[in-house]
């Protein structure tokens, strides 16, 4: 896979070596990110945006890559995130190939691709290596974490390990745990990509490349990503015209099918199989509990934060609401002003990214109050 990485980003050389939670070090290992917004003088308006599974750490445009970003509409002059009031930090996750170091990068041992040499990798480690670019920033204390799915597991991880690394948390559709039905659905899609001939136990390269294999886990993911009612809202039973069907009597035959097919064609070249693989079963691994003997709100509760806010949406059946409710309880019975928002959202997991006249004034209402 070719590497993209936007002009605006920046790297931070982690600590070498840099343990990981599963056993193993890197060496030479960075971190991409990218800031908006300025620092002020008591360098106390900083806020830290953890990402899901797949960004980059480009979140919005800016003078040095006016691109569009992934949440373009959340970031910026005058957004629900003020870029003139705060100055915003997004990190690419450790284990990504999107200019952090990952199954992807140079192994400087040998020269080569780590591959499945890689350490195993642990949300935690992500978090560890997010407060590393946050501290060679010259940041004491941010003023708020905010985490969008797997990121909501990376910022409890950071807050829990971090003490006193922040004064507030916004958990966007996360959770302190892996549930059975996500783990089960992940496994599904390392499966998927695992049997693809082509993936050849993680030594493939652009003409030998794990295509289908990818092409699957992405549907798999954006059937669990939106919800059944935008499903049928937005495409109901219709059909494709006969010409844009392929000449195969099992081919596409619904737009909804069209719909997958472009989505996955789109994304298959853009994301290495190998760190999908990491970043997907390091969400499986996680959970808060093992902190607290078990319990996961025990753990919770063990963060100290002056506020937060955890939301999520009824038709999310990934990261389902109970989980940011738990959030909210656990957090409030560490003493924070801790507050639950469910919103009524039809997109499913997906939302935050796409329905931002719900999830806009939430976040902007919170970020007012500190």
């Amino acid at each position: 896979m070719t590497e993209f990485i936007p002009a605006a980003t920046k790297f931070v050389a982690l600590s070498s070596p840099f343990a990981m939670k599963r056993g193993g070090a890197l060496h030479g290992a960075r971190m991409a990110y990218e800031t908006w917004g300025t620092l002020n003088a008591a360098r106390d308006n900083a806020v830290l945006i953890l990402t899901g599974l797949s960004p980059n750490a480009h979140a919005t445009s800016s003078e040095a890559n006016p691109e569009p970003g992934w949440w373009q509409a959340m970031l910026g002059h005058s957004k629900p995130i003020d870029s003139d009031r705060w100055f915003v930090i997004c990190v690419n996750s450790l284990g990504s190939c999107k200019g952090s170091t990952g199954p992807a990068s140079i192994d400087p041992a040998n020269g080569l691709a780590y591959r499945l040499d890689f350490p195993e990798l642990s949300v935690e480690d992500g978090a560890n290596a997010a407060f590393e670019v946050v501290r060679a920033l010259g940041i004491d204390t941010l003023a708020c974490v905010i985490g969008n799915s797997m990121g909501g597991m990376t910022a409890l991880a950071y807050l829990l390990l971090h003490p006193g690394s922040a004064r507030s948390h916004v958990n966007v559709s996360g959770s302190a745990r892996a549930l059975p039905f996500s783990i089960a659905i992940r496994s599904l899609q390392r499966e998927a990509i695992r049997l693809d001939p082509s993936w050849n136990h993680g030594d493939y390269d652009e003409d030998h490349y794990p295509e289908s294999g990818m092409r699957m886990a992405r549907k798999l993911g954006v059937v669990t990503y939106r919800s059944a009612m935008e499903w049928d809202g937005r495409f109901g039973r219709v059909r494709l015209d006969s010409e844009c069907r392929e000449d195969d009597p099992f081919g596409l035959e619904f737009e909804v099918e069209r719909y997958l097919e472009g989505h996955a064609n789109r994304f298959v070249r853009k994301f290495d199989p190998n760190c999908y693989l990491y970043l997907s079963r390091s969400m499986d691994w996680f959970d808060l509990a093992e902190y607290a003997s078990g319990n996961v709100s025990a753990a919770l509760a063990r963060i100290k934060l002056k506020k937060a806010l955890a939301i999520g949406v009824h038709t999310d059946i990934l990261f389902p609401l109970q989980q940011q409710e738990q959030i909210a309880d656990g957090l409030r019975a560490g003493g924070a002003e801790a507050a639950f928002l469910p919103l009524p959202s039809p997109q499913g997991h997906d939302a935050f990214l796409v329905d931002i006249e719900r999830f806009g004034p939430a976040i902007a209402d919170f970020l007012a109050q500190l």
